[in-house]
Formats: structure tokens, sequence, C-alpha cells
């Protein structure tokens, strides 16, 4: 999946996050660092529902509230499992995430 990021883009700046939708599914996006991006999957790890909510700091799942960092790792649950990462790779204004 390739996702452009400008000037515009809430992943512009560090610390930006955005749902990322695309024919390869949805991601939880994070700037983490000026090259560096977590690309995480939408599912929350304690009953499957769809994590739809950001804190500005934390991923949070409209469910039952369990939050998560924008790397994945359970900040508190019900959740007791990370989040599933995939691997980024940006370049030229242009993230790439591997499926």
């Amino acid at each position: 999946m390739v996702v452009p990021i400008d000037s515009a883009s809430p992943l512009a700046t560090l610390g930006g996050a955005a749902m990322v939708r695309s024919s390869g599914g949805a991601f939880l996006v994070a700037r983490t660092g000026p090259d560096g991006f977590s690309a995480l999957t939408t599912i929350c790890t304690h009953e499957t529902c769809t994590i739809t909510g950001f804190d500005s700091t934390n991923y949070v799942c409209p469910c039952h509230g369990s939050k998560f960092t924008t790397t994945g790792r359970v900040v508190n649950g019900p959740a007791n499992a990370p989040l599933r990462s995939f691997a980024t790779v940006f370049a030229n204004n242009v993230l790439s995430i591997s499926l």
C-alpha cells in the first residue's frame, strides 16, 4: 500500500496520526520520527472491534476503552496483546506499508 504524505496530511508532523484506508484494508498510521512511521491493524486484540479513536497520544478502542500507543503497545485494557504492526518505508514524501 502506498500513501502520499503532503503538507495538509495529519501525518506531515511528528506525533500526527490517521486512519488510512485502501483496497488493501485500513491501518492506524502514526509519524514517530522525521522519517519514521508506524502502521498498525485497526482491529483491537480484545474483541476485534475496529479502533477509530485517537486521544492525541494513544489509539482508543470505542467498544471497551482499551488504549494502545502509536507503536501498538497496550497502555490499558481490557486488551492484553499488542496491535499487529506492518513494516513501513518512507521516501520522497511517500509512505509504503508492507501488507
